[in-house]
């Protein structure tokens, strides 16, 4: 499997005869998706070339590379980590419907009526507590909990303009609307919230005990347990009167006039499969599955399980340009 398009200059062509390759950009960490995209090579004899993101941009880096291509799209499949700027390319006009036979085995609420993308594999945002410094029973309950003079300085989040950091600043200006919203984030930025590079920095630093708890992924939060460090997950705002734990599932879109859409089609129906998901599930990533068909044990808590945050993802896409203007001028700023 080729790591990067821009390694070959050949690499969008097939020879004589050789099924032609799918190109897909996949925001979903290397270490978790590239071996899903090399069992469907060795499955189905197709050439899949990859790019992968880059820590520092996330999501936003693939999404601005379709955009700067639409007139002579290179990608076929968009393999995104959250849903928020998958739906942004569908309202530009970026994508186009697929039908794989698999979506058939996905509640309605994780796939475009249309056919425009597809959510699949869903992580939660989710807190992570370091146990040394935190004692059993104190750890913050609410994302509003971190906005407390006890946490001052002691709490981190990534960067909040990429990566599914910034889908859930967007699906708090959908839900919360922006008004309250915006007071939150401006009250974690008087409480010195620790901003990091990314999801998995910022479980790093909690594992390390350089902070004592931060606002990450389930995936990165587990790579911390697996590792030994001393950190629990706390599921945030489940109560009855709170907004439920936010879980943001991967997406599967193809882009617009893409070279392949018929190679793109069949790698969607395949990353679709119960198989993928059982096998995301237990990986390392710890992929909560949301095929009607996995009768397994997710190694993380599900929307089945816990109170889900309610949210229309479309909103969150209209909002995200709003969010991500306020965060530039009064959050980072």
């Amino acid at each position: 499997m080729m790591p990067t398009l821009m390694l070959c200059c050949t690499l969008f062509g097939a020879g004589a005869g050789e099924p032609q390759p799918v190109v897909v950009y996949t925001a979903l960490d290397r270490g978790f998706s590239e071996p899903i995209l090399e069992a469907f090579e060795r499955t189905t004899g197709i050439d899949v070339r990859v790019v992968y993101d880059a820590e520092a941009t996330k999501t936003i880096g693939l999404v601005n590379r379709i955009r700067a291509e639409k007139n002579r799209p290179r990608c076929d499949v968009f393999w995104n980590n959250e849903i928020v700027n998958t739906i942004r390319l569908k309202q530009e006009g970026l994508l186009q419907p697929c039908n794989p036979p698999e979506a058939a085995n996905y509640p309605k609420q994780f796939k475009d009526p249309a056919g425009y993308w597809y959510g699949f594999a869903a992580r939660a945002r989710v807190l992570i507590v370091n146990t040394k410094l935190v004692t059993l029973g104190t750890e913050p309950q609410s994302i509003f909990d971190l906005t407390h003079a006890r946490w001052k300085n002691k709490v981190g989040i990534a960067k909040p303009l990429f990566g599914t950091t910034a889908s859930h600043v967007a699906c708090l200006f959908a839900s919360l609307g922006q008004k309250r919203a915006a007071k939150w984030l401006a009250d974690l930025k008087a409480n010195e919230v620790n901003v990091m590079s990314g999801n998995r920095s910022c479980a790093q630093a909690v594992g390390r005990g350089e902070l004592h708890c931060g606002l990450t992924d389930t995936d990165d939060a587990m790579l911390e347990i697996a590792a030994g460090s001393p950190v629990k997950i706390v599921y945030l705002d489940t109560g009855p009167d709170q907004i439920g734990t936010l879980f943001i599932p991967n997406t599967l879109s193809v882009v617009k006039d893409c070279p392949n859409p018929e190679g793109a089609e069949k790698l969607i129906d395949y990353l679709l499969s119960v198989e993928v998901e059982t096998k995301l599930s237990e990986g390392p990533s710890a992929q909560i599955p949301l095929n009607t068909k996995f009768t397994g044990q997710a190694r993380v808590k599900t929307p089945r399980q816990i109170k889900p945050m309610t949210v229309d993802f479309a909103e969150a896409a209209r909002r995200f340009k709003q969010a991500a203007k306020f965060i530039e001028e009064h959050f980072l700023n």
